[in-house]
């Protein structure tokens, strides 16, 4: 990677950028991922690139109901792996979670190139990579309805950070409640999860495990917090972060 100084006015951004191209040049990331990226990232521009209060509140809500759950999974895309698998290895740990390689342009030598970063982070299991013990599910016709029987098929509550609409649709009319990473709004997966955190998945992942470790000890309020949360009423905070960010800019400019 190259040579990123300190002093860059965007050097996050930067070295996000690298580790994506990291992640395509060493078989993890498909170049459509790339895209994806970019497109996330004029978002990030709009949120100021920093986490917001809507989305901290999404993300208390995420992590209690990631600690209430039975069966949680994880599921990992190129981006992901490429990203932050540290975290996502750590946040599996706190919350004895199971990852799940899950993708939707897919083939074997992304998924074991996935695997293997994973496994590298710490990842002692990794499903999804098993043809043998793949399930399907309903309501969706894309790759991704290929899932793997002992992980998302048959978990109560996903985790499903840059996830396609399609299938936060079908995992949620499935009967499993979906806690979405997006960096927009207003994306069909953000509007069909049941907790979406609107926010950068290099920093939403981190404070998510941090909320994780906080919440855990204190067990009994967990129900209250995912009760109270509104996803609707939260994702339009979002939005009105959004314009008073421009407006701000505006006045700068």
């Amino acid at each position: 990677m190259s040579f990123i100084p300190k002093s860059h006015p965007r050097a996050e951004s930067l070295r996000i950028r690298e580790r994506l191209v990291y992640g395509f040049e060493h078989g993890m990331v498909a170049i459509e991922g790339l895209l994806a990226h970019g497109r996330g990232e004029a978002f990030d521009y709009m949120l100021g690139e920093k986490t917001g209060k809507a989305a901290r509140l999404a993300i208390d809500a995420a992590a209690a109901q990631l600690l209430l759950a039975e069966n949680p999974v994880i599921s990992v895309n190129g981006n992901i792996a490429a990203l932050c698998p540290k975290e996502v290895v750590e946040l599996g740990r706190v919350l004895g979670a199971k990852i799940e390689v899950n993708l939707f342009y897919t083939n074997e030598k992304r998924k074991q190139n996935i695997v293997k970063i994973l496994k590298k982070n710490g990842a002692v299991k990794v499903l999804g990579a098993d043809d043998k013990n793949s399930a399907r599910l309903s309501r969706i016709d894309s790759a991704r309805r290929i899932v793997d029987r002992d992980g998302i098929f048959s978990a109560d509550v996903v985790l499903v950070p840059l996830e396609d609409g399609d299938r936060a649709t079908a995992l949620a009319k499935s009967g499993k409640k979906v806690v979405a990473i997006d960096l927009n709004p207003m994306s069909r997966t953000a509007c069909a999860a049941d907790i979406t955190i609107i926010d950068n998945i290099t920093r939403a992942m981190a404070l998510l495990i941090k909320s994780c470790k906080r919440l855990s000890k204190n067990e009994e309020s967990l129900e209250g917090i995912v009760s109270s949360f509104d996803n609707k009423k939260n994702l339009s905070g979002n939005i009105a972060e959004i314009k008073d960010h421009l407006m701000r800019m505006e006045r700068i400019a």
